[in-house]
């Protein structure tokens, strides 16, 4: 029956010929999923693309058994039911979406595809009563289940020790480029450059509204000024740092965070409260900052604290003299 709302066939509705079709086109698509997978890993990660080839092939495998059954039940003709075409059932995402996903999530996401077709096939084996017909969903439902032991064996054969290790470190190394590295500048920005406008409106003005209002200014306008000339200085495709719209977030974000993060305690009235409140978060920022570039940029922890605590010092030193002033 149509639903009136959605227009769509409910799964329970669906005729064995009909339940069929679906599970053939499911198969077809998700085998375009995985080599659409594959396609975008290869460059990078050949040895995954692999195992999303052979995954393909299996998936090729039972959208056949299928068809073989279809014909010998019901003829050559096989009726066009997409996913999208019943209420409530699962739905991909759409493939183009992989250009934005890393490598673990690809493979996390190929995980849940089993999942839910093995799900699917579980519930349409329970309504079938022909016996081949339930025979062969119940084997599916099967194959789905055990498609982590295959996806594993895939690894093993396509995947060694040394080919895993390479991809986790292009991947541990992108990850860096187009998210930490543009988020650590941001955040030295924001926490080191906004220092000196906070802190000689503070010391010049003794008023903490003001110096809020000055603080959140610097702050909102130096995270826009850094997002926008991080995605427009850069397009990635050179470089290999990735997308410009994550760099420039990350960027814009995190420059916006380190000015706001000492300008927000000017919210309390009293003076010397919001500045010695605003001078420890100055300090954990700067430390904080430290400590990313020593466990991500691998930079000496000693070295790293030096440059940013002896140039926050300074910058905070320039603003509380021309304040005071």
């Amino acid at each position: 029956m149509l639903s009136a709302l959605t227009n769509r066939r409910r799964f329970a509705d669906l005729t064995e010929q009909e339940v069929l079709a679906l599970a053939i086109s499911s198969e077809e698509d998700d085998a375009r999923i995985y080599r659409s997978f594959a396609q975008r890993l290869r460059a990078d990660f050949p040895a995954s693309a692999e195992v999303f080839d052979g995954m393909a092939v299996e998936e090729d495998g039972h959208r056949q058994r299928l068809i073989d059954l279809h014909r010998a039940r019901f003829g050559e003709v096989i009726p066009l039911i997409r996913r999208e075409h019943v209420a409530g059932f699962y739905a991909r995402r759409p493939v183009w979406l992989a250009q934005n996903l890393s490598l673990d999530a690809i493979r996390g996401e190929a995980q849940a595809m089993e999942q839910s077709a093995e799900a699917f096939y579980t519930r349409a084996a329970a309504r079938t009563g022909d016996a081949a017909t339930r025979k062969l969903l119940g084997d599916l439902a099967a194959a789905e289940a055990t498609h982590d032991r295959h996806a594993k064996e895939l690894e093993d054969r396509h995947l060694t020790g040394d080919a895993r290790g390479e991809e986790d470190q292009k991947a541990k190394r992108q990850f860096i480029l187009t998210w930490v590295q543009p988020g650590l500048a941001g955040l030295m920005d924001g926490s080191v450059s906004t220092l000196a406008p906070i802190f000689a409106t503070a010391f010049a003005t003794h008023n903490t509204w003001t110096t809020f209002l000055v603080g959140s200014a610097a702050s909102v306008g130096a995270g826009i000024s850094m997002g926008f000339t991080e995605a427009a200085h850069d397009d990635g495709v050179l470089s290999g740092r990735g997308s410009p719209v994550k760099r420039g977030l990350a960027s814009g974000v995190m420059t916006a965070v380190g000015g706001l993060g000492h300008a927000l305690p000017y919210l309390i009235p009293d003076f010397w409260t919001a500045t010695t409140i605003a001078m420890i978060v100055v300090f954990v920022e700067l430390w904080a900052i430290a400590w990313i570039q020593n466990r991500f940029m691998e930079t000496p922890f000693l070295r790293a604290a030096l440059q940013v605590v002896v140039g926050g010092a300074l910058v905070f030193a320039a603003g509380a003299l021309i304040g005071g002033g």
